[in-house]
């Protein structure tokens, strides 16, 4: 197992090194060769941190953080042929990222502490998710941003953390009273409203994310979050009616009484009525989906720059011009194997709580890859998260980390 993880972590290597050395030969002599460095520093981090792993007793997850490191090869490759700048402070946090994964491993037995505190864990999941809806900036057209002096900071992927270990926490300690039948309402039978509430403060949160901060994409994830994790818990269908009836509604009165929401609505389902405006986006990237074909145009050799914001939330219809239908498959079904890995871990955990932990995790890494793959193909409306792991940012790479580091965690052999 040892010998096999090495392995692919020296294929991720090649792949980091041998796309830098593309684009740098191609752009030369403007390249800047000081890139290199940074990639090596990258590359030996994640060699430490597998070795951590193999001697912690790690040792059923070997897979993990392979699969991390491809996507994060692939993320820094297309940034450095999309947006040359943003390369090294991508392979910056990318080290910070894997810093902060052995932090997590070290202080894991006390992260499991706090899980006695499920309540304080759900405050605080609300004051992070209020801090952006109270002092957010809005930056390229959500209101989820903090700026503190030189940095800015998505409040909702660290929020996303927190949801996780108190939903958890919640869940396997209720998990009794939630599966009874209590109350029968219409054809659903639910437990006392007390006992249901912490799940309505949730969705109700998701529904005010999108309506006031315009972050469609973070109010879907953490809504289905919840509705899989409740499920997962109680196995109980009655909380997927009512969380459907609760979004369905919550959707409809956004759209009659929110110009914003009507424009993404609208913009989803007809895209050719303003190509060149509010669809803009949209449209040049089926345009860039449809140039790549099944083998790409090739590395450097398309044009997914006519799309705005395409390191960020467009990057994989850069991947599908450049790379292709072959690349973006092999994207899709690495993020589907860290999944099932990640499943393996739940199912293999002795006590609820962590498995529930494992789970979320894992279902939160799969929605969030599936819902922006859905939007930039056009499939659900456009939203504003990052692909994980692969798009621009250090708030999404440093909280990408301590969940990988929280899964780990979960999977060590005592």
């Amino acid at each position: 197992m040892r010998n096999k993880s090495l392995i692919l972590l020296g294929a991720d290597a090649g792949i980091l090194l041998c796309g830098l050395a593309i684009l740098l030969l191609r752009q030369y002599p403007a390249a800047d060769y000081s890139v290199l460095p940074w990639a090596l520093g990258a590359i030996g981090a994640a060699f430490v941190v597998q070795c951590f792993l193999i001697k912690g007793k790690y040792t059923d997850d070997v897979w993990l953080l392979p699969i991390v490191m491809f996507f994060a090869s692939i993320g820094v490759v297309m940034l450095g042929r999309l947006k040359p700048v943003l390369c090294i402070p991508q392979l910056r946090w990318l080290i910070i990222g894997l810093v902060v994964l052995l932090a997590v491993l070290q202080f894991s037995r006390k992260i499991r502490e706090l899980m006695q505190y499920q309540y304080i864990l759900g405050i605080l999941t609300l004051l992070v998710l209020c801090l952006s809806l109270l002092f957010g900036t809005e930056i390229g057209g959500s209101k989820n941003w903090l700026v503190l002096g030189p940095f800015q900071v998505q409040p909702s992927e660290f929020g996303r953390i927190l949801l996780v270990l108190f939903l958890a926490a919640y869940l396997s300690d209720h998990k009794d009273i939630l599966r009874e039948s209590g109350r029968r309402f219409f054809l659903l039978r639910l437990p006392p409203l007390r006992f249901i509430a912490p799940l309505l403060c949730i969705w109700g949160m998701a529904i005010l994310m999108f309506v006031v901060q315009r972050d469609l994409g973070s109010a879907l994830l953490f809504f289905c979050l919840a509705v899989f994790m409740t499920y997962m818990a109680t196995g109980s269908k009655s909380y997927v009616f009512i969380a459907l009836a609760f979004f369905c509604l919550g959707a409809f009165i956004s759209y009659q009484l929110f110009g914003h929401v009507r424009v993404r609505f609208d913009i989803w389902l007809d895209p050719w009525a303003d190509p060149a405006g509010q669809a803009y986006q949209v449209v040049q990237s089926l345009f860039a989906f449809a140039a790549g074909g099944t083998w790409g145009t090739g590395l450097a050799h398309g044009h997914p720059g006519l799309i705005p914001e395409v390191h960020t939330d467009f990057i994989f219809s850069a991947i599908g011009e450049e790379l292709g239908l072959i690349g973006c498959t092999a994207i899709m079904l690495a993020y589907t194997l860290f999944f099932y890995r990640g499943i393996s871990i739940a199912l293999a955990c002795r006590r609820e709580l962590y498995m529930l932990i494992a789970a979320g995790i894992s279902v939160s890494f799969y929605l969030q890859a599936f819902i922006i793959i859905a939007g930039v193909t056009k499939f659900l409306p456009l939203t504003g998260i990052t692909l994980p792991f692969i798009s621009y940012g250090g708030s999404s790479m440093v909280s990408g980390f301590i969940m990988l580091g929280i899964l780990l965690s979960m999977a060590k052999k005592e």
